[in-house]
C-alpha cells in the first residue's frame, strides 16, 4: 500500500491530526503519489474546509514516507 500522510490543523486554531490516504500499489507508485498528492489533498480540502493542511509525505504504509 502507498500512503499519502497528510498533517492538518482546525482552521479556527487548536488540534492538529495526521489523516492518512491510502493507495493499492499495484496502481499507484510512490512518485505517482509524490507527484499527484497536491491535486489530491486540494480534493480532501473541499470536502474538509474546516481544517488547513500543514505538511503531507508520500511512501509505502507503515515506513514513514518522503517529506514534501
Amino acid at each position: 500500500m502507498i500512503e499519502l500522510l497528510v498533517s492538518v490543523c482546525l482552521a479556527s486554531g487548536g488540534g492538529c491530526h495526521d489523516v492518512s490516504l491510502l493507495y493499492d500499489a499495484r496502481d499507484v507508485s510512490v512518485m505517482a503519489c509524490v507527484t499527484m498528492g497536491q491535486a489530491e489533498i486540494a480534493r480532501w480540502q473541499v470536502e474538509h474546509p474546516g481544517y488547513r493542511v500543514r505538511r503531507w509525505s508520500c511512501g509505502v504504509a507503515g515506513e514513514g514516507g518522503t517529506s514534501i
